[in-house]
């Protein structure tokens, strides 16, 4: 996905749904990137400027739709995560936007669980936990940006799906990895850059 432009459509527009979901008025056009027609899982990332805190993150793990109708939807819906408050107008002006575009997730195969921490590449995978009917994923960037090593993202995307930060070392657990490309707002409103 080395598309000219990308980053800047990519987060321009997800700015714009989230504007469009907090003020109302006319939808935002897609940006005309061939990009915004391929089809990937996609994460938009809300976070307050300068301090970097989290503000909203939602997405979409799976490609099941085009990049234009996953960032609207993930856009719309980070400014209603349900960890915060609802984002507000005047907050427009104080977060930065962040898109992270996901490689397919792939079943992580390991030996057994004393195997798993070494087959994690932190800052390149992020990682999907599927036990008991339960659901935890972390994107690439989160422990990098945690000083997290693997034991301890891990046991943290454990504690994501709602369960003990073991829960990556029971028998039945399913582990998934996948990649991301990450663009995002050096600040509000400001230039764009690929990480």
């Amino acid at each position: 996905m080395s598309h000219d432009g990308a980053a800047r459509d990519l987060v321009g527009y997800a700015r714009a749904c989230a504007a469009h979901e907090v003020c109302g008025g006319m939808a935002p056009p897609v940006p005309d990137n061939a990009v915004m027609s391929e089809v990937h899982g996609v994460f938009v990332t809300l976070n307050l400027h300068p301090s970097g805190d989290l503000r909203g993150c939602i997405g979409y793990p799976y490609p099941v739709m085009t990049l234009a109708d996953a960032v609207d939807g993930a856009a719309r819906a980070a400014c209603h995560d349900p960890r915060f408050a609802d984002l507000s107008p005047e907050e427009l002006d104080t977060i930065t936007v962040e898109v992270t575009v996901l490689t397919v997730p792939r079943r992580m195969v390991a030996d057994g669980p004393a195997d798993i921490p070494g087959r994690i590449v932190i800052g390149r995978d992020g990682l999907i936990l599927e036990c008991m009917g339960r659901r935890g994923l972390l994107l690439p960037q989160v422990p990098l940006e945690q000083g997290w090593d693997a034991d301890e993202y891990l046991g943290h995307l454990s504690m994501k799906a709602g369960l003990p930060p073991s829960a990556w070392t029971w028998s039945g657990t399913e582990l998934y990895t996948f990649e991301g490309k990450i663009y995002r707002e050096v600040m509000p409103h400001g230039d764009t850059e690929e990480v």
